[in-house]
């Protein structure tokens, strides 16, 4: 397990070894460190602004090289967004470190959390939350799913589903009350009263009858968020999202 000393280490090297690459003209910390909410577990979050004409995926394949070789690297995966690559690593110590490999035009803020260490940062688009009406779609969607899976007696299935339909109402309760959407960010910090009925959603055992109650408490709690997106279309799906708990 790594210890927060560790990590700053870590962190202050690659920062270092980012100054003194040339295909790189801009570095920003970002996350929890950038916004001075860091905690035992935090990860290392960087963001690298490429130099104009720098082959980016050569970058990325001597950085990677290097977080293997010399810093414990065990695994990593990419998340693209538009021409930025995010490239996170999985350390042998636990350890994330997520680098975003972003072309000169795309180096810039996309959030809150983003403090400029060195180089020009561009103004970028700011993130855009999920869109709600998809995440009630995407929610009725799951409760049909839930449904037949429950009634062909595939219950590993259903629980899938039933997980499925909590997250878009998770997503949802989120933007209601103006918090962080995506990947379950905000949702700590829902109300009492938003959070308690979603108790009832959580699947604790296989059997039909345990089934059947999460079922009837995440379509429910979608009802209500659907209320908040659109009363008229939450109206609609009431009958047959409740007729779904009838068999």
């Amino acid at each position: 397990m790594f210890t927060p000393d560790e990590r700053s280490a870590l962190r202050d090297t690659l920062i270092a070894a980012a100054r003194a690459d040339d295909r790189i003209e801009g570095v920003a910390l970002t996350g929890s460190a950038a916004a001075g909410a860091e905690d035992r577990w935090s990860d290392i979050d960087l963001a690298f602004g490429l130099a104009e004409g720098a082959d980016q995926a050569a970058v990325i394949a001597g950085w990677t090289a290097a977080m293997y070789d010399a810093h414990g690297a065990v695994a990593h995966h990419d998340v693209p967004r538009d021409g930025t690559i995010y490239r996170v690593f999985l350390l042998a110590n636990t350890l994330q470190v997520d680098v975003a490999f972003a072309p000169a035009a795309e180096f810039g803020a996309i959030a809150p959390t983003f403090r400029l260490l060195f180089g020009t940062a561009r103004e970028q688009p700011a993130a855009a939350p999920p869109e709600a009406a998809g995440l009630v779609s995407m929610g009725w969607l799951y409760a049909l799913h839930a449904r037949s899976s429950i009634e062909r007696g595939r219950a590993w299935q259903a629980v899938h589903m039933i997980d499925g339909l909590r997250e878009q109402v998770i997503a949802l309760a989120c933007l209601h009350h103006d918090l962080p959407a995506w990947q379950g960010r905000g949702v700590d910090r829902l109300p009492p009263a938003v959070l308690e009925p979603l108790l009832g959603s959580l699947v604790g055992g296989l059997d039909d009858a345990t089934l059947r109650r999460a079922f009837a408490a995440a379509t429910e709690a979608l009802l209500t968020e659907a209320t908040h997106v659109d009363p008229a279309l939450a109206d609609r799906l009431s009958g047959p999202l409740r007729a779904l708990n009838r068999g």
